[in-house]
């Protein structure tokens, strides 16, 4: 009789939706849907079960017109007498709850219930500002963190990478080049890695991180205060301490950090007495460096002007000199915060 094999391709499905088992009528659904065009989550189901609903669909064939609308009959059935469903389990409800609890929360419950967070590792970790995935790069292996700038916006990469100390930045750079031949087995675990040590991180309760917080408190304390206080931070933790000279900006950072076509809007800016003031109080060869900067970027009527107020003003207090200095550089951060004016990185020139 020759082989029957071939003709088991053709042998029916059960013939009516009495004969189906429940896993059977829910991949007739699933295919129907499909055939028609619609976009059906099945990514968002756990990965046993896409494993099981692939395999039933390539073990069914064919069903007739009366069974297939015997299964949709019953499915509409039970949608219809269906009030309310509720999430199965601690994972099902931190993602009904997802955006509506605090991140904080969802993590500590997903820690505590030993829950893996759904969805593509890698869409959080791309998420992540710069200040994250900063200390990642730089505390990772050249191959993982390699995988991480691979994975992330060409742009934001190029960011993070001029971050990194040189030589760091062209090992990473060379490495990127050796990504081609990981498997999607190992880039899925490298990305569950990365996303548990960012969700193991503690939210901080801060917008700004403690260089930023230090710098920003040292910009507004007298010069005596400030050199004290590096040279401790310079005993105790110099790095920490060479990263917050580089947040500091003072009023001698002006002709490093403020462009010259930037100064007329600084002048606007200042109280004009208290402008007078500052330039007045400049002694030092850096003070009057910065005193000739701002007054060789302005008009020359109004910086003879000032010239003239300065010369009249005679000696100022170290109090008042301290004072007026930070009111320039507070309407320098207020330009800056306003998107007004650009601070410059401080070892680069200012580029037409």
């Amino acid at each position: 009789m020759g082989d029957l094999a071939p003709l088991a391709q053709f042998a029916p499905s059960p013939a009516s939706p009495g004969q189906m088992t429940r896993k059977q009528k829910a991949a007739v659904i699933i295919r129907l849907l499909l055939s028609h065009g619609l976009d059906v989550p099945l990514k968002e189901l756990p990965d046993e079960v896409q494993a099981e609903l692939t395999l039933l669909l390539g073990s069914m064939r064919h069903i007739d017109r009366s069974t297939l609308s015997g299964v949709v009959d019953e499915f509409v059935e039970e949608l219809e007498a269906l009030g309310l469903t509720f999430p199965r389990g601690v994972a099902g409800a931190l993602s009904v709850l997802d955006g509506k609890i605090s991140p904080h929360t969802a993590a500590r419950l997903r820690k505590e219930a030993g829950v893996r967070q759904t969805g593509d590792p890698w869409d959080r970790v791309r998420a992540l500002d710069l200040k994250k995935l900063q200390p990642i790069a730089e505390s990772e292996s050249i191959e993982i963190a390699a995988v991480m700038l691979s994975k992330l916006d060409t742009g934001k990469a190029a960011e993070l990478l001029s971050k990194l100390p040189g030589p760091r930045a062209r090992r990473i750079a060379y490495a990127i080049s050796l990504t081609s031949g990981i498997s999607p087995e190992a880039l899925d675990r490298i990305g569950l890695s990365l996303a548990s040590q960012l969700d193991a991180q503690p939210d901080s309760v801060f917008d700004k991180d403690p260089v930023e917080r230090v710098g920003a408190i040292l910009n507004f304390s007298t010069a005596a205060t400030r050199d004290d206080v590096l040279e401790g931070l310079d005993e105790t933790d110099s790095d920490f301490a060479e990263r917050v000279r580089k947040a500091i900006f003072t009023f001698t950072n002006i002709p490093a950090r403020v462009a010259p076509r930037d100064i007329p809007k600084v002048v606007r800016q200042v109280d004009p007495g208290m402008l007078v003031t500052a330039l007045a109080a400049c002694n030092g060869a850096e003070e009057t460096a910065t005193a000739d900067y701002v007054l060789g970027n302005m008009s020359a009527r109004l910086a003879d002007s000032l010239r003239e107020e300065v010369n009249d003003r005679g000696k100022v207090k170290p109090k008042d000199a301290e004072e007026a200095m930070n009111s320039v550089v507070s309407a320098i951060r207020e330009l800056e915060a306003a998107g007004e004016l650009l601070l410059l990185a401080g070892d680069e020139d200012e580029e037409g």
